[in-house]
């Protein structure tokens, strides 16, 4: 039974492959791109908007600045994290699709269900990767909101530990799913059917992002992950009719 971790490791060989390794290279230099703006305006920015948020801190909770202000900051780099991951899944989803879409010929020697031809797959990614957007930001701002809620706050790391997982998973495991025309809703409940391998696929992508210029070729290797995780743990559940 092929786990997450073997799923990454083997998708990043892939990638590396042969054959395979043209195909990184777009999205490696748009990862590359935002990673040095996100950097240089952080470095702009940063400390300008952890004293904004800290002026905005009631005076009555001004005794507990001591655990305000890192929770404040880890709240900011999550959520930058959170947009540079978004942005970055936005701009490169034709290319990670296109890539998925290589990998899943090489792997199984047919290509995906999907018959849409490139620019037409191409256009209908950056679609998909909106309805993405309008499923995961909701859920982002209600878990920033709820870090403020004295109490609540004390599980936020768990929460956004758990919901970023299921972030990333939604966001690469559905390149093959998309390519292989499972809808979106019915992508999430086979997510949820099989959701061990699903987080644990997710919080490996999700450590892989943290890891700087490694991510650059970690990423690309998730997507070839995920066509490897497609093909073990989703492609033969029932599909939804209807979805």
């Amino acid at each position: 039974m092929l786990n997450a971790f073997g799923a990454l490791t083997q998708g990043t060989r892939l990638v590396l492959s042969k054959g395979l390794r043209r195909y990184v290279v777009l999205p490696v230099l748009v990862n590359l791109a935002l990673y040095a703006g996100t950097i240089a305006y952080l470095l702009d920015n940063f400390g300008g908007w952890i004293d904004y948020w800290m002026l905005k801190v009631p005076g009555w909770l001004n005794w507990l600045e001591w655990l305000i202000w890192p929770l404040l900051v880890i709240s900011l780099v999550v959520v930058v994290f959170f947009t540079f991951t978004l942005v970055s899944s936005l701009i490169a989803a034709p290319f990670y699709g296109f890539l998925a879409e290589k990998v899943e010929l090489r792997v199984t020697g047919s290509p995906p269900a999907d018959d849409r031809g490139f620019t037409r797959s191409a256009v209908d990614a950056l679609g998909r990767e909106l309805v993405k957007l309008g499923y995961i930001l909701p859920r982002m701002a209600l878990l920033f909101v709820l870090g403020f809620v004295p109490g609540v706050n004390l599980f936020m790391p768990f929460l956004w530990a758990a919901f970023s997982a299921w972030m990333m998973a939604i966001t690469y495991l559905d390149y093959p799913m998309d390519n292989n025309r499972v809808a979106f809703a019915d992508m999430r409940r086979r997510l949820r059917a099989r959701w061990w391998p699903t987080l644990t696929f997710g919080g490996w992508v999700l450590l892989a992002t943290w890891l700087p210029l490694a991510n650059l070729i970690l990423l690309p290797g998730a997507v070839a992950g995920s066509v490897l995780m497609w093909r073990q743990h989703y492609r033969q559940l029932p599909a939804r009719v209807g979805a």
